[in-house]
Protein backbone atom coordinates (compact mmCIF):
# COMPACT_ATOMS: atom_id res chain seq x y z
CA UNK A 1 0.00 0.00 0.00
CA UNK A 2 2.87 2.32 0.86
CA UNK A 3 4.72 1.54 -2.36
CA UNK A 4 1.55 2.22 -4.40
CA UNK A 5 1.04 5.57 -2.65
CA UNK A 6 4.64 6.51 -3.21
CA UNK A 7 4.45 5.57 -6.90
CA UNK A 8 1.19 7.51 -7.30
CA UNK A 9 2.59 10.65 -5.64
CA UNK A 10 3.64 13.34 -8.11
CA UNK A 11 7.34 13.66 -8.62
CA UNK A 12 8.95 17.04 -8.80
CA UNK A 13 11.20 17.31 -11.75
CA UNK A 14 14.73 18.59 -11.26
CA UNK A 15 15.39 22.06 -12.59
CA UNK A 16 16.37 21.96 -16.20
CA UNK A 17 19.77 23.08 -17.38
CA UNK A 18 18.90 26.24 -19.33
CA UNK A 19 17.09 27.96 -16.43
CA UNK A 20 20.10 28.23 -14.11
CA UNK A 21 22.25 29.30 -17.04
CA UNK A 22 19.75 32.02 -17.91
CA UNK A 23 19.76 33.19 -14.32
CA UNK A 24 23.54 33.27 -14.36
CA UNK A 25 23.50 35.25 -17.58
CA UNK A 26 21.06 37.76 -16.06
CA UNK A 27 23.28 38.15 -13.03
CA UNK A 28 26.36 38.54 -15.22
CA UNK A 29 24.83 41.42 -17.17
CA UNK A 30 26.50 44.74 -16.44
CA UNK A 31 24.84 48.08 -16.89
CA UNK A 32 27.74 49.77 -18.65
CA UNK A 33 26.02 53.16 -18.80
CA UNK A 34 25.50 53.19 -15.04
CA UNK A 35 29.05 51.91 -14.48
CA UNK A 36 30.45 54.70 -16.66
CA UNK A 37 28.36 57.29 -14.76
CA UNK A 38 29.66 56.02 -11.41
CA UNK A 39 33.23 56.10 -12.73
CA UNK A 40 32.87 59.68 -13.95
CA UNK A 41 31.28 60.78 -10.67
CA UNK A 42 34.07 59.11 -8.69
CA UNK A 43 36.59 61.26 -10.56
CA UNK A 44 35.01 64.36 -9.01
CA UNK A 45 36.23 63.05 -5.65
CA UNK A 46 39.44 61.27 -6.60
CA UNK A 47 40.94 64.11 -8.67
CA UNK A 48 40.62 66.79 -5.93
CA UNK A 49 41.91 64.30 -3.38
CA UNK A 50 44.91 63.52 -5.59
CA UNK A 51 45.62 67.24 -6.04
CA UNK A 52 45.41 67.80 -2.28
CA UNK A 53 47.87 65.00 -1.50
CA UNK A 54 50.30 66.02 -4.26
CA UNK A 55 50.17 69.70 -3.31
CA UNK A 56 50.76 68.91 0.37
CA UNK A 57 54.03 67.16 -0.52
CA UNK A 58 55.43 69.91 -2.76
CA UNK A 59 57.49 73.00 -2.11
CA UNK A 60 56.12 76.44 -3.07
CA UNK A 61 58.38 76.62 -6.13
CA UNK A 62 56.90 73.36 -7.49
CA UNK A 63 53.35 74.69 -7.70
CA UNK A 64 53.59 75.79 -11.32
CA UNK A 65 52.16 73.90 -14.26
CA UNK A 66 48.89 72.02 -14.23
CA UNK A 67 49.22 70.85 -10.63
CA UNK A 68 49.05 67.15 -11.51
CA UNK A 69 52.82 66.68 -11.54
CA UNK A 70 54.28 64.50 -8.80
CA UNK A 71 56.47 66.29 -6.25
CA UNK A 72 60.22 66.19 -6.76
CA UNK A 73 61.16 64.80 -3.39
CA UNK A 74 58.24 64.64 -0.95
CA UNK A 75 58.43 67.43 1.59
CA UNK A 76 56.96 65.87 4.74
CA UNK A 77 58.00 68.92 6.73
CA UNK A 78 54.82 70.61 5.48
CA UNK A 79 52.79 68.48 7.90
CA UNK A 80 55.01 69.42 10.85
CA UNK A 81 54.76 73.10 9.91
CA UNK A 82 50.98 72.86 9.58
CA UNK A 83 50.81 71.14 12.98
CA UNK A 84 52.53 74.06 14.70
CA UNK A 85 51.10 76.92 12.61
CA UNK A 86 47.47 75.89 13.13
CA UNK A 87 48.12 74.89 16.77
CA UNK A 88 46.58 71.63 15.69
CA UNK A 89 46.17 69.85 19.07
CA UNK A 90 44.12 72.70 20.59
CA UNK A 91 42.02 73.21 17.45
CA UNK A 92 41.48 69.46 17.17
CA UNK A 93 40.34 69.27 20.80
CA UNK A 94 37.89 72.14 20.30
CA UNK A 95 36.48 70.58 17.15
CA UNK A 96 36.17 67.14 18.74
CA UNK A 97 34.41 68.62 21.79
CA UNK A 98 31.84 70.45 19.66
CA UNK A 99 31.33 67.51 17.29
CA UNK A 100 30.91 64.82 19.96
CA UNK A 101 28.60 67.03 22.01
CA UNK A 102 26.48 67.89 18.97
CA UNK A 103 26.19 64.24 17.91
CA UNK A 104 25.22 62.96 21.36
CA UNK A 105 22.70 65.72 22.05
CA UNK A 106 21.22 65.38 18.57
CA UNK A 107 20.71 61.63 18.90
CA UNK A 108 19.12 61.91 22.34
CA UNK A 109 16.77 64.84 21.73
CA UNK A 110 15.88 64.52 18.04
CA UNK A 111 14.96 60.86 18.35
CA UNK A 112 12.61 61.58 21.28
CA UNK A 113 10.88 64.43 19.47
CA UNK A 114 10.52 62.31 16.33
CA UNK A 115 9.07 59.41 18.35
CA UNK A 116 6.44 61.65 19.92
CA UNK A 117 5.46 63.02 16.50
CA UNK A 118 5.50 59.65 14.71
CA UNK A 119 3.20 57.97 17.21
CA UNK A 120 0.75 60.90 17.30
CA UNK A 121 0.77 61.94 13.67
CA UNK A 122 -2.97 61.33 13.44
CA UNK A 123 -3.59 64.29 15.78
CA UNK A 124 -3.82 67.78 14.31
CA UNK A 125 -1.30 69.36 16.69
CA UNK A 126 1.44 66.84 15.98
CA UNK A 127 0.64 66.88 12.28
CA UNK A 128 1.03 70.65 12.25
CA UNK A 129 4.24 70.37 14.28
CA UNK A 130 5.64 67.88 11.79
CA UNK A 131 4.80 70.17 8.85
CA UNK A 132 6.34 73.09 10.74
CA UNK A 133 9.65 71.26 11.09
CA UNK A 134 9.60 70.19 7.44
CA UNK A 135 8.90 73.77 6.35
CA UNK A 136 11.98 74.91 8.27
CA UNK A 137 14.10 72.96 5.79
CA UNK A 138 13.37 75.64 3.19
CA UNK A 139 14.47 78.62 5.31
CA UNK A 140 17.97 79.81 4.24
CA UNK A 141 20.32 80.23 7.18
CA UNK A 142 21.59 83.73 6.16
CA UNK A 143 18.06 85.08 6.73
CA UNK A 144 18.24 84.30 10.45
CA UNK A 145 22.00 84.72 10.83
CA UNK A 146 21.97 88.20 12.40
CA UNK A 147 19.28 87.38 14.94
CA UNK A 148 21.08 84.17 15.95
CA UNK A 149 24.34 86.04 16.53
CA UNK A 150 22.60 88.65 18.71
CA UNK A 151 20.67 86.07 20.74
CA UNK A 152 23.70 83.92 21.46
CA UNK A 153 25.67 86.97 22.56
CA UNK A 154 22.87 88.15 24.88
CA UNK A 155 22.45 84.67 26.41
CA UNK A 156 26.19 84.16 26.83
CA UNK A 157 26.23 81.24 24.38
CA UNK A 158 28.97 82.56 22.12
CA UNK A 159 31.11 79.53 22.97
CA UNK A 160 31.32 75.78 22.35
CA UNK A 161 28.10 75.12 24.26
CA UNK A 162 26.23 77.54 22.03
CA UNK A 163 27.60 75.79 18.94
CA UNK A 164 26.46 72.41 20.24
CA UNK A 165 22.94 73.72 20.89
CA UNK A 166 22.74 75.38 17.46
CA UNK A 167 23.84 72.23 15.63
CA UNK A 168 21.22 70.28 17.56
CA UNK A 169 18.43 72.73 16.83
CA UNK A 170 19.24 73.43 13.17
CA UNK A 171 19.52 69.72 12.42
CA UNK A 172 16.13 69.05 13.96
CA UNK A 173 14.08 69.52 10.77
CA UNK A 174 15.95 67.06 8.58
CA UNK A 175 16.50 64.58 11.41
CA UNK A 176 12.80 64.50 12.27
CA UNK A 177 11.99 63.93 8.62
CA UNK A 178 14.15 60.77 8.45
CA UNK A 179 13.41 59.59 12.01
CA UNK A 180 9.62 59.76 11.60
CA UNK A 181 9.70 57.72 8.39
CA UNK A 182 11.79 55.07 10.11
CA UNK A 183 9.84 54.95 13.38
CA UNK A 184 6.54 54.51 11.54
CA UNK A 185 7.94 51.34 9.98
CA UNK A 186 8.39 49.80 13.46
CA UNK A 187 5.35 47.62 14.33
CA UNK A 188 3.04 49.02 17.00
CA UNK A 189 2.55 45.51 18.36
CA UNK A 190 5.93 45.71 20.09
CA UNK A 191 4.84 48.73 22.10
CA UNK A 192 1.38 47.33 22.80
CA UNK A 193 2.92 44.16 24.22
CA UNK A 194 5.21 46.24 26.46
CA UNK A 195 2.25 48.35 27.62
CA UNK A 196 0.39 45.18 28.51
CA UNK A 197 3.34 44.15 30.69
CA UNK A 198 3.18 47.47 32.52
CA UNK A 199 6.02 49.35 30.80
CA UNK A 200 5.89 53.15 30.76
CA UNK A 201 6.39 55.33 27.70
CA UNK A 202 9.97 56.12 28.74
CA UNK A 203 10.74 52.44 29.20
CA UNK A 204 9.27 51.60 25.80
CA UNK A 205 11.36 54.26 24.10
CA UNK A 206 14.69 53.46 25.75
CA UNK A 207 14.31 49.67 25.89
CA UNK A 208 12.53 49.00 22.58
CA UNK A 209 12.45 51.94 20.17
CA UNK A 210 15.88 53.48 20.68
CA UNK A 211 17.80 50.20 20.19
CA UNK A 212 15.81 49.59 16.98
CA UNK A 213 16.90 53.02 15.72
CA UNK A 214 20.50 51.82 15.39
CA UNK A 215 20.84 52.25 11.59
CA UNK A 216 19.04 55.59 11.64
CA UNK A 217 21.08 56.78 14.63
CA UNK A 218 24.22 55.99 12.64
CA UNK A 219 22.88 57.95 9.67
CA UNK A 220 21.94 61.01 11.72
CA UNK A 221 25.12 60.74 13.77
CA UNK A 222 27.51 60.66 10.82
CA UNK A 223 25.70 63.48 9.00
CA UNK A 224 25.81 65.64 12.14
CA UNK A 225 29.45 64.73 12.64
CA UNK A 226 30.35 65.76 9.10
CA UNK A 227 28.47 69.03 9.47
CA UNK A 228 29.89 70.03 12.86
CA UNK A 229 33.44 68.98 11.98
CA UNK A 230 33.64 70.82 8.65
CA UNK A 231 31.44 73.83 9.36
CA UNK A 232 33.05 77.23 9.02
CA UNK A 233 30.19 79.73 9.11
CA UNK A 234 28.66 79.04 12.53
CA UNK A 235 31.98 79.01 14.45
CA UNK A 236 32.99 82.16 12.59
CA UNK A 237 29.94 84.18 13.66
CA UNK A 238 29.33 82.59 17.08
CA UNK A 239 32.67 82.04 18.79
CA UNK A 240 34.10 85.14 20.46
CA UNK A 241 37.15 83.56 22.14
CA UNK A 242 40.13 82.95 19.80
CA UNK A 243 41.23 80.07 22.04
CA UNK A 244 37.97 78.24 21.20
CA UNK A 245 38.63 78.17 17.45
CA UNK A 246 37.72 74.99 15.60
CA UNK A 247 39.86 73.51 12.83
CA UNK A 248 38.16 75.30 9.90
CA UNK A 249 38.66 78.63 11.67
CA UNK A 250 42.26 77.88 12.62
CA UNK A 251 43.07 76.87 9.04
CA UNK A 252 41.82 80.21 7.77
CA UNK A 253 45.19 81.60 8.81
CA UNK A 254 46.60 80.36 5.50
CA UNK A 255 44.32 82.63 3.48
CA UNK A 256 46.54 85.70 3.29
CA UNK A 257 45.74 88.86 1.37
CA UNK A 258 48.80 88.73 -0.86
CA UNK A 259 50.18 85.21 -0.46
CA UNK A 260 48.98 81.74 0.48
CA UNK A 261 51.25 78.87 1.48
CA UNK A 262 49.34 76.20 -0.39
CA UNK A 263 51.55 73.18 0.48
CA UNK A 264 51.27 73.81 4.23
CA UNK A 265 47.58 74.67 3.90
CA UNK A 266 46.78 71.42 2.10
CA UNK A 267 48.85 69.49 4.62
CA UNK A 268 46.67 70.92 7.39
CA UNK A 269 43.53 70.01 5.43
CA UNK A 270 44.71 66.39 5.16
CA UNK A 271 45.45 66.31 8.89
CA UNK A 272 41.91 67.50 9.61
CA UNK A 273 40.48 64.99 7.14
CA UNK A 274 42.12 61.91 8.64
CA UNK A 275 40.04 61.54 11.87
CA UNK A 276 36.76 62.12 10.07
CA UNK A 277 37.68 59.64 7.34
CA UNK A 278 38.26 56.96 9.95
CA UNK A 279 34.86 57.68 11.53
CA UNK A 280 33.10 57.47 8.19
CA UNK A 281 34.85 54.23 7.17
CA UNK A 282 33.73 52.70 10.46
CA UNK A 283 30.09 53.87 10.23
CA UNK A 284 29.35 53.97 6.48
CA UNK A 285 27.64 50.57 6.36
CA UNK A 286 25.15 51.71 9.00
CA UNK A 287 24.65 54.97 7.12
CA UNK A 288 23.69 53.16 3.91
CA UNK A 289 21.47 50.74 5.81
CA UNK A 290 19.69 53.55 7.62
CA UNK A 291 19.04 55.51 4.43
CA UNK A 292 17.62 52.45 2.66
CA UNK A 293 15.39 51.45 5.57
CA UNK A 294 14.24 54.97 6.26
CA UNK A 295 13.12 55.44 2.66
CA UNK A 296 10.54 52.64 2.87
CA UNK A 297 7.72 51.94 5.24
Amino acid sequence: MTATAESAAPRTSAPSGPAPKAMRRDRAKINWWLTALVAVCSLTVLIPLYLAVVTALKTPDQLGGTGFELPVGARWENFAEAWTTVKFPRALLNTALVTVGAVLLTLLTNSMVAYAIARNLHRKFFKGLYLYFIAALFVPFPIILLSVVKETAILGLDNQLGLILLYTVYGLSFNIFVYVAYIRSIPLELEEAALTDGASTWTIFWRIIFPLLGPMNATVGILTCLWAWNDFLLPLVILSDPAAQTLPLAQFIFQGQFNTNYPVAFASYLLALAPLLLVYLFAQRWVVSGVMRGSTK
